[in-house]
């Protein structure tokens, strides 16, 4: 079961239909992937009770913050990027979400430290 996949699938459904919140699996992993869009500007609040995450959701004048969001890596076939090989995702108007020694960071970040990881997800 891929539980990033799921999280993020919930995101996009969520934003798809129009509503305020989502709660989503915790896993330290999810949380820290949630806070990280919450400080690019994707999503407005995240907190958890217990074992969920809730994610209130970010609108710009009625248009969902977040345009559209890809799993690239999955459980059956793993990504993974120096950093010089790091994606862009719409030329930097969206962002990539890598998985590094360091913890989770934007490609932007991860090239600015010098270090790859795995490509977990393009958001945009």
């Amino acid at each position: 079961m891929d539980s990033v996949g799921d999280a993020l699938i919930r995101i996009k459904n969520a934003y798809l239909v129009g509503k305020q919140s989502v709660s989503v699996k915790y896993s330290k992993l999810i949380l820290n992937l949630m806070k990280l869009l919450q400080k690019e500007g994707y999503l407005e609040a995240t907190s958890h009770k217990d074992r969920e995450i809730i994610v209130t959701l970010k609108y710009n004048e009625r248009k969902p913050a977040l345009t559209d969001i890809k799993r690239v890596s999955k459980p059956s076939l793993r990504v993974y990027k120096g950093a010089a090989e790091l994606p862009s995702v719409l030329n930097g108007l969206g962002l990539a979400v890598i998985s590094t020694p360091k913890g989770l960071m934007t490609e932007k970040e991860a090239r600015k430290s010098k270090v790859g990881g795995e490509v977990l997800a393009l958001v945009w």
